[in-house]
């Protein structure tokens, strides 16, 4: 038996593995994906859908098998009218699916800088939006911007938000422990359930966070709280501890189960921190 014989052999006896492995992958990342663009409830409508469906096919109930006939394509175009923000937020997600490459995370200490800035200008009640992306390039993000290339420090943050400067209201992007751009513009959150509140920083910060896997840092002008927003949700008013924490968790997931111990309230904020949707 040749070895090209062989390697089919063993082929043949790998392929339902790698099958299956690859069928579970991609429904994981589709779930991943319905969830972190709030489109569960589509595939939820298309579900009840098909459920009324073959509840008439099953019973036979052709008065109501011809009504959903003739309704179907009007349907499909009601649900992509309906669902446009939840359907456009999934193709700008499949579009930026390549993997954005950040170098080397944020250190420990590089952290500590942004999260240091980030209590001095909450004392200060001066405004700041800091961006960290992960795996979604957002280079069209940091094209709106000036872009600084600089090394990542307390002092520079606290510069740019700390003075009515031309890059005081907009974002500041920190990736591969650099500031890449400051100045940038942020999409708006197209959620209805926002605090009436909360200004253009919070809702540009749950907008970044809708349409990327990015974390985002905001510090409040009017109440000097501190904030984080990731995966369409707003953590509001943590402290500097909690918000360092939860970005090295984050960042860098591979910080998880080093020893480090985390304070009670830190522990509190996976489960019990208020969230937009309360």
């Amino acid at each position: 038996m040749t070895w090209y014989q062989k390697a089919g052999e063993l082929y043949g006896q790998f392929r339902p593995v790698l099958d299956i492995s690859l069928l579970a992958f991609l429904l994981y990342k589709a779930y991943d994906l319905l969830v972190k663009t709030q489109a569960v409830q589509l595939v939820k409508g298309a579900g009840f859908l098909a459920l009324i469906y073959g509840i008439a096919y099953l019973f036979k109930l052709s008065t109501l098998q011809w009504l959903l006939n003739i309704l179907a394509p009007g349907l499909f175009v009601v649900i992509a009218i309906v669902f446009q923000p939840e359907l456009r937020k999934i193709i700008i997600r499949l579009g930026q699916g390549d993997l954005f490459k950040l170098g080397d995370k944020p250190r420990l200490g590089q952290l500590e800088a942004a999260v240091t800035a980030a209590e001095i200008l909450s004392q200060q009640r001066r405004g700041a939006l800091v961006v960290f992306p992960r795996k979604v390039n957002i280079r069209n993000i940091v094209d709106t911007g000036t872009r600084l290339n600089a090394d990542l420090s307390s002092s520079l943050i606290v510069t740019v938000f700390g003075f009515d400067g031309p890059l005081h209201d907009g974002a500041l992007v920190i990736f591969g422990g650099r500031i890449a751009a400051a100045g940038c513009l942020l999409p708006l959150s197209e959620q209805q359930d926002i605090r009436k509140s909360f200004g253009t920083r919070h809702r540009a910060a749950l907008g970044m966070s809708e349409q990327s896997d990015a974390v985002i840092l905001v510090v409040s002008e009017e109440t000097g709280a501190i904030s984080l927003a990731y995966e369409s949700k707003l953590f509001y008013d943590l402290s500097p501890l909690e918000v360092q924490h939860k970005l090295k968790e984050l960042l860098d997931r591979r910080v998880r189960g080093s020893g480090e111990e985390k304070t009670d309230k830190a522990v509190l904020l996976q489960t019990e921190t208020a969230v937009l949707d309360e």
